[in-house]
Formats: structure tokens, sequence, C-alpha cells
């Protein structure tokens, strides 16, 4: 990974054209060995499967299950109280993830976003990772708190967590501070997953309903 540290110091450009960073930091080489072979088709996602209450909440949401349903919605019966899954989306892919509040649909939407780079549970929470991030609005709140989270990932230590752990979330000024919990990608550990490239605001919704939020977004692979 020595050639890719060079490059650790080059940021997220915005795109003039459409509103959506280009990553020029380098990644780890990553191909599409993730998710499974089969994967679904437009309009369908792969849910999460349920286990024991005392396991790692986000570990748990790496568990996926090889049989591709309709994606979940607020009004499904049978929905865990929050959790992540994925949307084919043309050549990209939607995150579409949920909880009570804003606070836990922030967190499953990014630990979304890793989910579909690496298998996570093969992701040991051996450290911790602190940001903070900021916006003018919530759209822009999330984009940023997701770049943020992926650059932590493309740059030394390639920081990848299974969990995140949102401290303090201002709603008002729109601004983060959290914590993720992990360890530095390796090759050698670690499945080489689907190379997520951006965070877009392509489609992006912020969801409101009597249960929680439901949060869309579309990432650039």
């Amino acid at each position: 990974m020595e050639e890719e540290v060079r490059s650790e110091k080059r940021r997220f450009e915005t795109s003039e054209s459409d509103g959506t960073p280009s990553n020029e930091a380098k990644k780890p080489n990553t191909t599409n060995t993730l998710p499974p072979t089969n994967t679904p088709s437009v309009e369908e996602c792969t849910p999460p499967v349920e286990i024991a209450d005392n396991e790692n909440p986000a570990l748990r949401r790496a568990l996926e299950s090889d049989d591709q349903l309709p994606h979940t919605g607020p009004e499904d019966p049978d929905r865990l109280p929050r959790g992540y899954e994925y949307c084919d989306h043309t050549a990209d892919i939607q995150v579409h993830s949920w909880g009570s509040n804003l606070k836990e649909a922030f967190e499953e939407c990014c630990v979304g976003m890793f989910g579909y780079m690496t298998d996570l549970r093969t992701v040991e929470s051996k450290d911790t990772f602190s940001l903070e991030a900021e916006g003018q609005d919530l759209e822009s709140l999330l984009f940023h708190f997701l770049d943020e989270w992926l650059y932590a990932f493309c740059v030394e230590p390639f920081f990848t967590p299974n969990e995140i752990n949102i401290l303090e979330f201002d709603d008002v000024n729109f601004k983060i501070k959290c914590e993720g919990y992990g360890e530095p990608f390796d090759l050698q550990k670690h499945p080489q997953g689907t190379e997520v490239k951006a965070i877009t605001y392509s489609a992006m919704q912020i969801k409101k309903h009597d249960k929680g939020y439901d949060i869309y977004v579309i990432v650039d692979i």
C-alpha cells in the first residue's frame, strides 16, 4: 500500500457538472467480489438477517441473505428497528438505511457503505477512529458525513469500521461528531469488495415517518 499513501493529502473534489465528488485519493485495489454473485435486480434489495440480541449489531447487518426480496419499508412488520440494505441503481448502488431517529439512520447508512467494500464479518473492533462533519442542511450533512468516512478508508490508516457511533448530532447547526470501531484495511485479512468511488447527491432522500427515518443514498462504484 506504499504507493497508495502518496495520495493521502489529496481530498475529494466536487464536479461542476453534477455536484458529486471525484475521489482523488488512492484506494485499495478492490475488485467486484462482494456482494454475493446473485446480485439483486433493479428495484430489489438484499435484506439483513436476524441474529441474537447479544451479537454486535454491525456484524448482524453484515450478514446478508442470498434470497433476493423487494426492498423493505417502514410498513414491513418484520423489519428490524434499524438496519440497511442494497438496491441496484443503473451502474451505481443505492444504500437504503433506516432507524428510529436520524442518528441511527445515519450510522446505518455509513456501515452499509463499508459493507459494500468489504465483508464486515472479518473486521475486528480493535481501534477507534474519530471524525467530524458539517453541512448546510441535512442532505449536505449526510453527504459530508459519508464523504469523510470514505476518505478515512482511502488514505492512511485505511480505516475500516464495522460500527459507527455518532456522539453528537446537531440537526440545527448541522454538525456531527462521531467514532468508528474497526481496524485498518488489510488485503491479507479483509476480502476485496466493490470500490466506492464517491458519494452522490443523486436521488438522495431522507424520509421521516411515524416509526423513524429512512435514508436513500446512491454511491458511485
